[in-house]
């Protein structure tokens, strides 16, 4: 599905309200001077409202689809149409607010 490109600064969220930070950002591709983002980079969430037992709280992320057909070093792009899933709730991330100029498929 098309839809904007992710990029570093985005404001991406666990589905409890968690902030998702990316730890591999992509400088190589840049969007009004942010870094793309690669779908095999890793994610940690912070503040997760979860409270163990019996949930615990989210803690990392990984998105499973990206872009099809752009791609960057051969590998896909994080598009704001993506899934991901979150350890270990198994819930998505859902980013609230990318760049606007940028779509892909």
């Amino acid at each position: 599905m098309p839809g904007f490109l992710v990029q570093q600064g985005a404001t991406v969220m666990c589905s409890h309200g968690g902030q998702a930070q990316p730890t591999a950002p992509n400088p190589s591709v840049t969007m009004n001077g942010m870094a793309s983002l690669l779908l095999t980079g890793p994610w940690v969430i912070t503040g997760c409202p979860l409270v163990p037992p019996p949930i615990p709280p989210c803690v990392t992320a990984q998105w499973i689809t990206g872009t099809t057909r752009v791609t960057s070093f051969g590998q896909p792009l994080l598009v704001q149409s993506g899934t991901s899933i979150c350890v270990p709730t198994g819930t998505p991330l859902i980013p609230v607010v990318t760049q606007t100029r940028v779509t892909a498929m």
